[in-house]
């Protein structure tokens, strides 16, 4: 792993009696898109603003470039877009722009090459001169992810940033990310849309009640957990106990011999014993009409790994349902 751009230990927040952090604790390498998941009032957004210097830790530590968040330096150099924002709607984008630009430190000078870049990288440079009374939520979205870029930050966080946007939106800011990464800019995107986070993330971490519950490479978090969706008709009990012989089988309630199509999940290490699958079913006198592998999402192992405000498994609560 190369330098660090953001690393964590130990970082706790309590309002109160209320944890909204506890020991939180894992490095984002530079040059990296990086993915924090979790339900909502997981703690997301708390950990999020401790990394950007808006709230103090109550306990452990946090370290962007090597720096505490809160050092002028290490502000100097992210760009953050927070998951709620208000945005001074009398000024222009132009002029909101500029005021970013400054603050961040460009050069007069440059500070309208700047302004058009931004514009450019999120679709906006036909609104330069609208004031931002009249843009849409959506438009509002993206000239926050403009403010975000201003002055070439090495280090990104993005909060949300995709949910106002409609599907040509997100796909926008998945190929921004994804650029971003491509020039030696970190990533750290808190987002809902798993689909995205696997499409663009190298690594994440998926919070529950406060706590990292699992982490790791999309590949390691996704990885190893193989599954085969047969469709069939004509199962017998005695086809599925040769099944469950040398697989873990996961059934629906039907009548043994029922002449209804049916769909088993079963786990594998591989694709290669699919054949086997079809092979047991076939001499068992099923009818077998569809096999296919299928390897779990970052969904699935989303929903397997975070708990309900009651404390249950999201999972079973959706299989109940």
């Amino acid at each position: 792993m190369g330098s660090l751009a953001i690393e964590t230990e130990g970082l706790s927040k309590s309002y109160g009696r209320k944890h909204a952090t506890a020991s939180v604790s894992f490095s984002v390498a530079s040059g990296t898109v990086f993915g924090l998941l979790g339900p909502n009032g997981a703690g997301k957004s708390t950990t999020v603003k401790m990394l950007v210097g808006l709230v103090r830790p109550s306990s452990g530590r946090a370290r962007v470039f090597g720096l505490p968040p809160e050092n002028a330096d290490a502000r100097q150099r992210l760009g953050y877009v927070p998951e709620q924002f208000r945005f001074p709607e009398w000024l222009r984008a132009q002029e909101f722009l500029r005021l970013h630009a400054e603050l961040a430190g460009v050069l007069t000078t440059d500070r309208q090459s700047e302004v058009t870049r931004v514009l450019r990288e999120v679709g906006l440079e036909h609104r330069e001169h609208d004031q931002l009374r009249t843009f849409s939520k959506g438009m509002l979205q993206r000239i926050g992810i403009a403010q975000a870029l201003v002055g070439r930050p090495q280090l990104v966080v993005l909060d949300e940033p995709t949910s106002a946007l409609d599907p040509i939106g997100r796909r926008d800011v998945r190929d921004l990310i994804v650029r971003l990464r491509s020039e030696g800019v970190t990533v750290l995107l808190n987002s809902h849309l798993l689909s995205e986070v696997e499409t663009v993330c190298d690594h994440v971490a998926i919070m529950d009640r406060g706590r990292i519950v699992r982490s790791g490479s999309v590949a390691e978090v996704t990885g190893g957990h193989l599954e085969v969706e047969v469709r069939c008709a004509g199962l017998t009990d005695q086809a599925v106990r040769a099944l469950e012989s040398r697989w873990r089988v996961l059934r629906p309630g039907v009548s043994e011999g029922s002449s209804e199509p049916e769909t088993l999940t079963i786990s594998v290490m591989s694709e290669s014993e699919a054949p086997g699958i079809a092979d047991v079913l076939v001499s068992g006198g099923v009818r077998l009409l569809a096999l296919v592998p299928r390897r779990r999402t970052l969904e699935d192992v989303f929903l397997e790994s975070v708990t309900t405000i009651d404390g249950d498994d999201i999972a079973s609560v959706s299989a109940r349902r």
